[in-house]
């Protein structure tokens, strides 16, 4: 089954588990048909660590925040982003191809896509103070360079390497496939923050109102351990801000006066 048939077959992927969602994308990385970048793909999945220097993670890829602060910065959400700018990549580039008749070669979008963010799991370590994450202060490369470097190792192909140095836009773009992922996670990225700064200052008013006995980022923490930022966007959207907060409070079990 080609990648692109792998996205048809999943209509919604609300209620899987981190785990369930990482084997999807290694079932999307077994339809790519270019079978250079389908091997190197898979075999970051199945093994996704770095090499090329001595360093061990202090989380697990599952427990990893997309980012500690920005976006999807709960535990889990640097595979929900994942998944989301696969999902993303491809519809650019069917929209591109459709409208502007830019082809774009699919295996390279949907394999970069995968990649982009797979070793930002070795920036973070443990906050024993918020109960979430905290960049490591013993780590020197951001996670762009670490998979460069791994892919290089791994005898990726260079136009892998090339879209995957260009996707976090901090070279000029030589290749559509690079501007599309980008594009993609710029909107996603986007997307989850606008979202997570309703929710963030939601529990500041929760520490305000309990007069610090609730810290925020303690609150934030917890809540997202338990709870999908979109379902509690959901309750924000459809049933306003005081709803939401009833709803924290709930499944917390905070005590709050007044």
């Amino acid at each position: 089954m080609q990648a692109t048939e792998v996205l048809s077959k999943y209509d919604k992927y609300v209620g899987l588990t981190r785990q369930e969602l990482y084997n999807v994308l290694k079932e999307i990385a077994r339809g790519i048909q270019d079978s250079t970048i389908r091997n190197v793909v898979l075999d970051l999945l199945e093994n996704p660590v770095i090499t090329f220097t001595k360093v061990e993670p202090k989380i697990t890829i599952f427990e990893s925040p997309a980012a500690p602060v920005r976006h999807h910065a709960y535990p889990g959400g640097l595979i929900d982003h994942t998944i989301s700018v696969v999902e993303l990549s491809v519809a650019i580039a069917r929209t591109f191809e459709k409208v502007y008749n830019i082809s774009a070669n699919i295996d390279l979008v949907i394999g970069a896509a995968i990649l982009h963010d797979l070793f930002k799991y070795y920036q973070y370590e443990p906050d024993p103070v918020t109960g979430g994450v905290r960049p490591r202060s013993d780590w020197y490369l951001s996670h762009e360079f670490s998979m460069i470097a791994e892919l290089t190792k791994r005898g990726a192909p260079d136009d892998l390497i090339r879209v995957i140095a260009e996707t976090h836009g901090t070279v000029s773009f030589s290749k559509i496939e690079g501007q599309i992922v980008h594009l993609a996670d710029s909107m996603d990225s986007q997307f989850a923050s606008q979202i997570q700064d309703i929710i963030w200052r939601v529990c500041q008013e929760i520490e305000v109102q309990s007069d610090g006995r609730y810290n925020a980022k303690k609150v934030f923490n917890r809540l997202m351990r338990v709870k999908s930022l979109f379902e509690l966007a959901k309750i924000y959207y459809r049933e306003g801000r005081d709803r939401l907060k009833q709803v924290i409070v709930e499944t917390l079990g905070l005590q709050l006066e007044g």
